[in-house]
């Protein structure tokens, strides 16, 4: 089984190495930020107003479409849907000589299967669905995300989350997400419950990003690494739905 750590000063991009290849990877953050996070993700319009709004100086605004997972998929597996976010960012970009800003709203839907200890509700397994815009003007495509192996992913995920630590790659696998196959790649890592001075093993599994319409959809489970969740995640990923 290939246990492959995920280093963040390496300098290579996952994509141009082999799968066996068990050098580190090292994500230029400056550059490939995420833009939200999942643990991060209306249809962009990529009409003539958009491109118009940017010659003009207009405020350029890119709406990602929700993508979530379907009713069957949650009733299978025994999740439920924990909350549905849309945050939004600003960012300033540059395109045929005019810089402007341009607000991107993403989608978020987060699932669980909760247990409850002593009252309280704890999130047992997650699953996540996060769709964010391409952001593409002039034949450009502005937004990272789609460029971005599950390693940068992970490594993004573990900068904005302390809690998480000590990632390995374990293992890769392919799945059907969207009407696509898609590779998955399952982490063993270390968490750190918020308000808790303990640590759990947890295992992550994470898509590589998936074209969907004008968005990039990325799926990320986590649960405790003393069950074995892989069979509801796939079936979870399986009942992923993009509304475009």
């Amino acid at each position: 089984m290939d246990r492959t750590p995920i280093a963040q000063d390496a300098n290579k991009s996952a994509k141009t190495r082999s799968k066996a290849d068990a050098q580190s990877i090292q994500l230029n953050r400056s550059r490939r930020r995420l833009l939200a996070t999942a643990g991060a993700i209306g249809a962009a319009s990529l009409s003539g107003c958009v491109v118009t709004d940017f010659v003009t100086g207009e405020q350029v605004e890119f709406n990602a479409a929700q993508a979530r997972a379907n009713e069957d998929a949650l009733s299978a597996t025994g999740y439920s849907e924990y909350r549905l976010r849309d945050p939004e960012v600003t960012r300033t970009l540059e395109a045929a000589g005019q810089s402007r800003d341009v607000v991107v709203t993403n989608q978020v839907a987060e699932y669980d299967r909760a247990i409850e200890v002593l009252g309280v509700r704890l999130q047992g397994a997650t699953f996540t669905v996060f769709s964010t815009p391409q952001v593409e003007l002039f034949g450009q495509t502005f937004n990272p995300v789609g460029e971005m192996s599950t390693d940068e992913l992970i490594l993004e995920a573990q900068a904005r989350y302390e809690s998480i630590d000590s990632v390995d790659r374990d293992s890769e696998r392919t799945e059907t997400v969207l009407g696509s196959d898609v590779t998955v790649v399952r982490y063993r890592a270390e968490a750190s419950p918020a308000n808790a001075d303990l640590t759990i093993d947890i295992t992550l599994h994470v898509t590589e990003p998936i074209e969907a319409g004008e968005d990039f959809v990325i799926c990320l489970a986590a649960h405790p690494r003393v069950i074995d969740e892989t069979d509801s995640v796939n079936r979870l990923l399986a009942g992923v739905e993009h509304d475009a």
